[in-house]
C-alpha cells in the first residue's frame, strides 16, 4: 500500500505545517461468500472485508476547486461544488464526488479540497473497490470537518447519493460491511434490518484464495435485471396463494407446491432465493460451531444453485470450482460476484496451494484466459489513518 501522505503533500505542494492538515482514511474491499444473488432490499449475506484497501487523503485548498489525484494511475481530475455531478470521463473520481455531496448536504463548508486516492483492491471483479473509495472519502471528510454523524446515518446518505449520481438503486450492504468489520471475522448482514452479526473465523489453518477467471463479461446488467424482474414476478404470484412480504415468508415446499402456478424459469429463480436464505443461516450456525464439513456442503450447494437455478455461472467458473474441489486440502469453492465470469473464492489448506495451482494449469490451455490468484483474509473495517487537529464539531443535519 502506498503511503499517500507524502504523495499528497508533494502533489498539492503542501508543506509539513500543521496549519495545512491532511486527513487520511482507508476502507477495505469485501467478499460476499453467500447471499449475493438474493432478493433486493431483503437479502441475507455472509460476507467479510479483505486485507486489500483504498486509502484516501483530503486537505484544504485556497481556491474553490475540487482536485482529485489517483496516485496509482497518475491521473488527475477536477470540478467545483457547483458542477458536482456524474461525468463518465471522471471514472474513479465520481465515487469521491458521492461522498462530497453527502457532506455538502450536511452543511459542511465544502469549498476547495484536494483528494489523493490509492489502493490495492483488484478492480472490476466484484470486490467492492468503488464502494471502498466512497467509504474512505466519507470517513476522511467526516474527520476533516469533525461532523457529528452516526455510521448508520452516513450509510443511508451514501446510498442515497450513490443513487442520485449513478441513476440506479443502490443497496448499502457493502457500506455496512466496511463499517462493521473486525479482523478475522465474518459478518452475517441483514439488508432488511441493517443489522450485522460478527462470527470469529474458524479458518486459522486455511487460506482464502480469490481466482479471477478473466472471462470477458458482456451484457451482465441486462441479464441480472431480467432475474430481478423474475423474482419480483415470482413473489407477486406466490403472495396471491400465501400472503408474504418477502421471500423470508416462504419455504422451499411453497415453491414445490407452486409447480404449475409459476412459470418454470421464475420458479427456479425463486427457489434459489429461498434456499440461499436458508444456507446463510446454516453457514452461520456451522461457523459458530466450527463445523467445517457442513460449511463445505453449504458452499457447494450454493454454487450448484447459482449454476442450475439462478443461472449466473458459466463453463469457465464451473471448471475452476470443480478442479478446486478435486484438490485434497480444499475445504470449499464457489463463484462470487455478479457472475457470467468473474471470480471464484476457495478456502484451502496452505500446504495444498501448490497442488491447487498445478491443477489449474490446464485452464489457460482449455479456455484461453490467464487467471489471476489473490490471497486474502478477513480484515478490519474502515478507519482514519491520520487525523487532523481537533476542531469544533459540526452537528449532523
Amino acid at each position: 500500500m502506498l503511503d499517500i501522505g507524502p504523495i499528497h503533500r508533494t502533489e498539492y505542494e503542501l508543506g509539513d505545517d500543521r496549519s495545512e492538515p491532511v486527513v487520511i482514511a482507508e476502507a477495505p474491499g469485501r467478499i460476499h461468500y453467500l447471499g449475493e444473488h438474493g432478493e433486493p432490499k431483503a437479502g441475507l449475506f455472509l460476507s467479510s472485508t479483505i486485507d486489500r484497501y483504498i486509502r484516501l487523503a483530503v486537505s484544504l485548498r485556497k481556491d474553490s476547486s475540487l482536485r482529485f489525484y489517483a496516485a496509482d494511475l497518475g491521473e488527475r481530475k477536477r470540478t467545483t461544488l457547483v458542477n458536482l455531478k456524474y461525468k463518465r470521463e471522471d471514472r474513479w473520481a465520481n465515487y469521491i464526488k458521492v461522498a462530497i455531496h453527502v457532506f455538502a448536504e450536511l452543511g459542511c463548508p465544502v469549498k476547495g479540497l484536494n483528494f489523493t486516492v490509492a489502493g490495492d483492491i483488484p478492480q472490476q471483479i466484484g470486490l467492492a473497490s468503488s464502494s471502498a473509495i466512497e467509504v474512505a472519502a466519507a470517513v476522511a471528510l467526516k474527520g476533516f470537518f469533525n461532523v457529528g454523524v452516526s455510521d448508520e446515518e452516513l450509510i443511508k446518505r451514501l446510498a442515497a447519493a450513490q443513487t442520485l449520481f449513478f441513476g440506479k438503486n443502490t443497496n448499502f450492504v457493502d457500506y455496512l460491511v466496511a463499517f462493521s468489520a473486525k479482523k478475522d471475522t465474518f459478518l452475517v448482514v441483514d439488508e432488511d434490518s441493517m443489522e450485522t452479526k460478527r462470527i470469529k473465523s474458524p479458518f486459522a489453518k486455511y487460506k482464502i484464495l480469490v481466482m479471477d477467471s478473466r472471462v470477458p463479461r458482456f451484457g451482465v446488467e441486462e441479464e441480472l435485471k431480467q432475474r430481478r424482474q423474475d423474482i419480483k414476478k415470482g413473489l407477486e404470484l406466490l403472495s396471491q396463494k400465501k400472503p408474504g412480504l418477502n421471500f423470508r415468508d416462504y419455504a422451499a415446499t411453497d415453491l414445490v407446491e407452486s409447480m404449475g402456478d409459476l412459470p418454470e424459469e421464475i420458479r427456479r429463480r425463486c427457489m434459489h432465493i429461498v434456499q440461499e436464505l436458508r444456507r446463510v443461516n446454516d453457514a452461520e450456525d456451522a461457523l459458530r460451531r466450527s463445523d467445517l464439513s457442513v460449511l463445505s456442503r453449504v458452499f457447494l450447494h450454493s454454487h450448484e444453485s447459482l449454476r442450475d437455478l439462478y443461472e449466473v455461472s458459466c463453463p469457465e467458473i464451473d471448471w475452476l470450482v470443480k478442479r478446486a474441489l478435486e484438490t485434497e486440502g480444499v475445504l470449499a469453492s464457489r463463484m462470487t460476484g455478479q457472475g457470467f465470469g468473474g471470480c471464484t473464492v476457495t478456502v484451502i489448506a496452505e500446504e495444498a496451494i501448490g497442488e491447487y495451482r498445478r491443477r489449474l494449469e490446464d485452464y489457460e490451455r482449455i479456455f484461453g484466459f490467464h487467471p489471476l490468484i489473490y490471497e486474502v483474509k478477513p480484515a478490519g473495517g474502515t478507519q482514519v489513518v491520520q487525523a487532523a487537529a481537533p476542531t469544533p464539531a459540526i452537528p449532523s443535519a
